[in-house]
């Protein structure tokens, strides 16, 4: 499988949350925050927050967002967690990975 990223193509993250129960709404309060600060980082090119449509669902919010490149990615993740003062949500578990479209309708 090939791993490598070209400079001209965009990387995506996809971000599985686990939610405690009764903290759905302060979840998404979370992201919004975050997502408010990534905006603003070099390299962002959009983000989508998706919710599960089934209440027992182990990852209730799903983010898939677009990076110019995962140096991109990584610095405002970084400046996050640095620079953002956005305090972590108790209970909240994030799975981040970054992917590469190798197929696409």
């Amino acid at each position: 499988m090939n791993e490598t990223v070209t400079e001209d193509e965009h990387v995506t993250l996809i971000n599985a949350f686990i939610v405690p129960v009764g903290k759905e709404a302060e979840a998404v309060k979370f992201w919004d925050k975050a997502a408010d600060f990534m905006r603003g980082q070099p390299g962002y090119v959009s983000t989508a927050l998706h919710q599960s449509i089934l209440p027992d669902a182990k990852y209730m919010l799903i983010n898939v967002a677009q990076w110019e490149s995962v140096d991109a990615f990584k610095a405002a993740s970084k400046a996050l967690g640095t620079e953002s003062g956005i305090k972590p949500l108790e209970g909240l578990v994030p799975n981040p990975s970054l992917y590469k479209v190798i197929r696409a309708d």
